[in-house]
């Protein structure tokens, strides 16, 4: 699932895990799950809206390519060969390339943005909402977007308080930040559920059915749990390195 790359509003350093080259089958999972998309938005997201001086050194901590190097590794450890090979057959068959071009059709022309606008006073049926909200349970992408948008609100939060000459630790920095995780995910999951709604609204409701069981499917679904379980220990590691 690539639509963390249409949702930009959630818009040198070795990586810290040393490991042997990343299976080319987990390596393409990332690729199609949308998880290597998703962790390479967080540099441009890091540096938005800080001084030059803090752009510059989260441009080195937080380098996309090792960043999404680390994050692989990670996970790739936690799970077999065999199960990336699974979730590759599944990610990569025709149904799942049927809605990663319904997601890449999705243009800048605000056919979106007037979509959102109408849900209001024309809400979809219950049975399609249900469908895209398992979709995004299963798929975990309101929950990565949450994850990556605190995890870049605690960076940019550290470097405040440094530039005052103050600090935190790691359980210091989540205590005072933890209130930004409700509403991080509330707008996460609107916008998550607006844009499925839209690019899969020429799908027919059996066949969203069989994508939504697809990404139920053991093998995928633990790719993306474990992706969302250690995407903060990366952005934990890089921000020890901050000075």
């Amino acid at each position: 699932m690539r639509l963390l790359r249409f949702f930009p509003l959630l818009l040198s350093l070795a990586a810290p895990l040393q490991a042997a080259p990343l299976d080319p089958a987990a390596q393409r999972v990332f690729e199609l799950a949308g998880v290597r998309l998703l962790c390479q938005q967080a540099t441009a997201l890091l540096q938005h809206g800080m001084p030059r001086v803090q752009q510059k050194q989260l441009a080195q901590v937080f380098a996309a390519e090792p960043l999404c190097a680390d994050l692989a590794m990670r996970v790739a450890a936690e799970l077999p060969a065999a199960q990336w090979r699974e979730a590759l057959q599944l990610l990569d068959s025709p149904l799942a390339k049927h809605f990663t071009e319904a997601e890449r059709a999705v243009g800048d022309d605000g056919g979106l943005a007037a979509y959102r606008a109408q849900l209001a006073t024309r809400p979809p049926r219950a049975e399609r909402l249900q469908l895209v909200r398992r979709l995004d349970q299963a798929a975990y992408t309101s929950e990565l977007a949450t994850v990556l948008r605190y995890e870049v609100g605690k960076t940019q939060a550290l470097l405040a308080l440094r530039a005052r000459g103050e600090s935190l630790d790691e359980q210091a920095l989540g205590e005072q930040t933890a209130a930004q995780v409700a509403p991080i995910r509330a707008s996460s999951a609107s916008g998550v559920e607006s844009f499925m709604l839209f690019a899969y609204r020429q799908s027919p409701s059996a066949q969203l059915a069989d994508y939504v069981a697809l990404y139920e499917q053991p093998a995928v679904r633990a790719v993306l749990q474990a992706s969302a379980h250690q995407l903060p220990k990366v952005f934990a590691a890089r921000r020890a390195q901050l000075r």
